[in-house]
């Protein structure tokens, strides 16, 4: 296993700098969703896992999953080869915590969309009138959990993101 170059101090206040909202994909997504007609809160800390778009009137929330750190099975996915524990076990824990997030979001009467970044940027993201679709039919319909990938839009099942090595 290969040190960190960092001292713990300097590691934690790198991490902190990462953006946690108003990235680039919230961005798209929140100018998709006005451009659709759709009114959201940004950033729900009432609600749990604070979603990154909460649409009251449709009771259903939004979130925008980054595919390393939430551990999506696709291309952009590779574990690092470097500290591997320590990253598995980190993404594990974001997994767990999404899927506790996702439980008490049901218990409250909440539908839940995760949109993965893949879907957002890359080789194979989808286009803006794609998504749009896709995120009207979602929202506008009475489905279940859903996520939006390369593939296009599908049910969210407790087993979508499986872990592996």
């Amino acid at each position: 296993m290969m040190a960190d170059v960092h001292d713990k101090a300097t590691r934690s206040k790198n991490m902190r700098a990462i953006a946690t909202r108003d990235t680039a994909i919230e961005k798209r997504i929140a100018a998709l969703l006005t451009g659709a007609g759709f009114t959201f809160v940004a950033q729900d800390r009432a609600l749990p896992g604070r979603p990154d778009f909460t649409l009251p009137d449709y009771r259903c929330v939004i979130f925008t999953h980054g595919c390393f750190w939430h551990h999506h099975d696709c291309y952009l996915f590779k574990v690092p080869a470097t500290r591997t524990a320590f990253w598995l076990d980190k993404i594990a824990g974001n997994v767990a915590r999404d899927a506790r997030d996702r439980q008490q979001l049901a218990e409250q009467g909440w539908r839940v969309l995760i949109i993965w970044e893949c879907a957002l940027r890359g080789r194979l993201r989808l286009s803006d009138a794609a998504l749009t679709e896709r995120l009207e039919e979602w929202i506008c319909g009475a489905g279940h959990d859903a996520q939006i990938d390369t593939q296009g839009i599908r049910e969210l099942t407790t087993t979508s993101t499986p872990y592996k090595e």
